[in-house]
């Protein structure tokens, strides 16, 4: 599933309109892949080194895990090992500049960001960045 995505950064949904305009809405209901945050950190640079600025808004719990928001309908072709991805059909997701989840902090906030990450480059830099990991620790 691909995002629309706007050549124009001014007018992209999720982002600042021209003059100081207030952002377009972000599309409500959007599913969340819940990843380890060394992964998660490390996909997060994987994804905005990539040609295509693709990464969506990104929460930090505080401790060990992201949140990447993708588009609704990722969740139920969502397989990749070590990560999870929930529906949330927009309940309780609130992409205020305030964080949805009390003790949560937006790492990329909505309005800094894409309105959703692009599943198919998320399991692409995910599977990057296990990789990555792995032969670091490899090298203990």
């Amino acid at each position: 599933m691909m995002t629309s995505r706007s050549d124009d950064p001014r007018t992209a949904p999720g982002r600042p309109g021209p003059a100081g305009e207030a952002p377009p809405p972000v599309p409500p209901g959007c599913d969340v892949v819940t990843v380890p945050a060394r992964q998660g950190l490390e996909a997060v640079d994987i994804l905005r080194r990539g040609a295509a600025d693709a990464v969506g808004p990104v929460l930090h719990d505080g401790g060990c895990t992201l949140g990447f928001l993708v588009p609704p309908g990722t969740a139920a072709a969502w397989d990749v090992p070590g990560s999870t991805c929930t529906e949330t059909d927009g309940r309780g997701l609130n992409l205020a500049p305030e964080p949805p989840v009390e003790g949560s902090d937006w790492l990329l906030p909505p309005e800094e960001s894409d309105p959703a990450t692009d599943p198919a480059l998320l399991r692409a830099a995910l599977g990057e960045a296990q990789r990555m990991i792995e032969a670091a620790d490899s090298c203990r």
